[in-house]
Parts: structure tokens; C-alpha cells; sequence
């Protein structure tokens, strides 16, 4: 009997990823009760309303779950049609913030838009990984001797340099480390020389060590980095988030002081903690095993993306789950690691926990998109005819 391709199986079918899913869905489940015990006794910012925050956040998982079936529903043609679109939006919105946005702790990063405040810099991430995407299967789908070398990368650079150099101008030194962790993963997963993943490497501590010794940092910013080499120097100025941060994790021990029950977190001790510091929120209400939890629900989402990404022939729908992993891992392990001391501060989400609108939709659509791939490979479907075996690291 010929063999049949299986036809596409649908969102009950075994093509629908079920694994990313849970794990997306525990963390806005942790995420959604951490903010709402975070804010409720806040009423500078909730104006007396204890549930202002979870009312709000909880429209953003609303908005966040719609967008996300959008992009899982849309034919795959379609999402490679509206790529660029999508890149040039991002573009527009970054432009855009620096003309009318507004600042808030030293970045101008927001634009009001129907009453809600969006970050374009968050829908960069995105547009910048499945830019570079389109881009290498433009150039190498259906040539199998056509492989990733110097124009590709120079072509990939300068999609992921267009938003960089517009987030610094904010500056948003947060999301360009985020962004440049996520380019240069793209970039090794793609099948770039390793001549030039080397390079980079050199060329962004070069980087670094001249923005500092030139004073192209802001004040703040290195004093930021100076509280995280040693948060002693300064205990009530700069070092500040980082020893409340510390403290507050450390008070949770094993099982936690339970939700609305945290003593820094109630006390409001550490600044913007159900945004940028909400780990630390879980660390004391929920305990050890809460940390833990959100730590292991943010690996299988990682994992469930790359193995996505090793699972499709199509070159496109290989380098965007890939780079949507970067993305996600670098950030989340960027956010926790400067609640725990380890990295510097600086301002990036934990992605499906901290509260935020743009980060939500933005995180949202690209669990879309890794659904979308995964049921066009599990269907069946045909992508490239280029296997993706053959781009392996030179």
C-alpha cells in the first residue's frame, strides 16, 4: 500500500504542541497571581483598587491568546508574505517612540496608544528573528549547494542593526543585550562561518569596553554596572535593587511566605516588582520550589522551540524557533540572573511572568508562530527542498 501524507491534524491532532503550550500557560498562570499579590496592597499604584492589576493583566492574556491563534491559524505562505511587513512596523513603531514616546527610568521606550502603553522595542525582538529568517531561506531554499556566507550574514546584520541602533538611541540597554544574544544565536543556528560568530564575539566586547571608557553609557547605566561588580559600594543608591532583590529571594527559603504574605514584597521594599523584579516576588511568596517551577516551565518552552526547530525541513520555520528560543532563554536567564545577583540590572521582563502588555502580545505571537511550524512539519506539509542537515557549523 503507498505510503499517504498525513493531512493537517488541527489544534486537538497530534501536531499541536501540548507541552509548549502547558508550560506557556503555568508561567502566566504564576505570573498573573505573583502580580496581582505584588500590586494589591500598592495603592499608589492601583488607586485603592486591589485587583486593578490582575483586571488589567488578564485583558492582556486575552489580547496576547487571540493574536497568538491568529498567527498558529495562518497559512505558513502568508506568514513569509507578512514577514517584512511586520519588520518594517517594528521599525516604524521604534521611530516613532523616539519622536512622541515617553520616558520612564531613563529610557524613552512607550508609546500611548488607545490608552494602553506599548513598547516597540518588545515587537523588535520578533521582527528581527524571522526577518533573518526570511532572508536565509530566500537565499538558500531549493539550492542545495547554496550555503550561509559572507553577503547572507552582512544581509543579516544589517536587519538586526537598522532596530539595535534605534534602541540604543532610547537607550534601552536591556533589550539591545537581549536582541544581540537572540542575533548572534540566528547567526550559529543559520549556518554562519564560525570565522564570523567569532568575530562578533570579539567585536561586541570591543564594543562594550568602549562604550565604557568612552562615557557613551549614561550615568545611571554605569553606575549600574558598578553596584553589580560590588553592591556594597552603594547600598541605598545604585546597589539598592540588587541587595533588596537578594533579601527578598532569600526570605523565601524552601516553601515560601505564600502569596500576599511576603514581607519585602508587601512592604513594597523592592522597586518595580511586578514588572522587571518579579522574580524576586517569587522567590519570597512562593518559595524555592515556586522559583524552581518557573525556572523548569521557562526550559521546556526553550526545549519544545529548538526541538520545533530541528523538526522542520523548512529553512524559514528552522531559524525562527530557533531564534525565538535565543530570544527567551537569554532574556529569562538575564532577568533572574540580576534578581539573584549574578547579572546586572537592567530593564527586560521575565517573559509570561512580569506584567506588561507588549511583552505579553509579543510573547504571545511567537508561540503562534512555533505552533504554526510545528503543525505544518507534523502535518506533513512540504517546506524546503533543502534538508536542513546540511548546514551544519563550518
Amino acid at each position: 500500500m503507498m505510503n499517504q501524507v498525513p493531512r493537517r491534524t488541527g489544534l486537538r491532532g497530534p501536531g499541536f504542541d501540548w507541552l509548549l503550550m502547558a508550560a506557556v500557560l503555568g508561567l502566566l498562570v504564576i505570573g498573573t497571581l505573583v502580580i496581582w499579590s505584588t500590586t494589591s496592597s500598592r495603592e499608589a499604584l492601583t488607586g485603592g483598587d486591589s485587583t486593578a492589576y490582575l483586571r488589567k493583566q488578564l485583558v492582556n492574556l486575552a489580547i496576547g491568546g487571540v493574536l497568538m491563534v491568529l498567527v498558529m491559524a495562518t497559512d505558513h505562505r502568508w506568514v513569509r508574505i507578512l514577514a517584512p511587513v511586520v519588520y518594517l512596523g517594528a521599525i516604524v513603531g521604534l521611530v516613532l517612540v523616539l519622536l512622541i514616546g515617553s520616558e520612564a527610568n531613563g529610557s524613552q521606550s512607550w508609546l500611548r496608544v488607545a490608552g494602553m502603553s506599548i513598547q516597540p522595542s518588545e515587537f523588535a525582538k520578533l521582527a528581527v528573528v524571522i526577518g533573518m529568517a526570511l532572508l536565509v531561506a530566500e537565499r538558500t531554499e531549493g539550492n542545495w549547494r547554496r550555503q550561509v556566507g559572507t553577503p547572507e550574514v552582512f544581509g543579516m546584520l544589517l536587519i538586526a542593526g537598522i532596530p539595535a541602533a534605534l534602541i540604543l538611541l532610547q537607550p534601552d540597554l536591556g533589550t539591545m543585550l537581549v536582541l544581540s544574544a537572540t542575533v548572534f544565536g540566528v547567526l550559529a543556528v543559520s549556518g554562519a562561518p564560525r570565522r564570523w560568530l567569532g568575530g562578533l564575539v570579539l567585536g561586541g566586547v570591543a564594543a562594550a569596553t568602549a562604550a565604557v571608557t568612552l562615557g557613551v553609557l549614561k550615568p545611571y547605566q554605569v553606575d549600574r554596572f558598578m553596584a553589580f561588580t560590588d553592591p556594597g559600594l552603594d547600598p541605598l543608591g545604585a546597589g539598592y535593587n540588587t541587595e533588596q532583590a537578594r533579601i527578598a529571594v532569600g526570605n523565601g527559603g524552601l516553601w515560601g511566605q505564600g502569596l500576599f504574605e511576603g514581607s519585602q514584597t508587601q512592604a513594597g521594599f523592592v522597586p518595580e516588582q511586578h514588572t522587571d523584579f518579579i522574580f524576586t516576588a517569587v522567590g519570597e511568596e512562593l518559595g524555592l520550589l515556586g522559583a524552581g517551577a518557573v525556572i523548569a516551565l521557562t526550559c521546556l518552552v526553550i526545549w519544545r522551540a529548538l526541538s520545533i526547530s530541528f523538526a522542520t525541513d523548512d529553512m524559514f520555520g528552522r531559524v525562527a524557533a530557533a531564534g525565538i528560543a535565543c530570544w527567551f532563554g537569554f532574556q529569562a536567564f538575564q532577568n533572574i540572573g540580576m534578581c539573584l545577583g549574578i547579572m546586572p540590572v537592567t530593564g527586560v521582563p521575565l517573559p509570561f511572568v512580569s506584567y506588561g502588555g507588549s511583552s505579553i502580545f509579543a510573547g504571545m505571537l511567537a508561540v503562534g508562530l512555533l505552533q504554526n511550524i510545528h503543525l505544518r512539519s507534523s502535518a506533513g506539509m512540504p517546506g524546503a527542498t533543502l534538508s536542513t542537515r546540511s548546514y551544519a557549523l563550518r
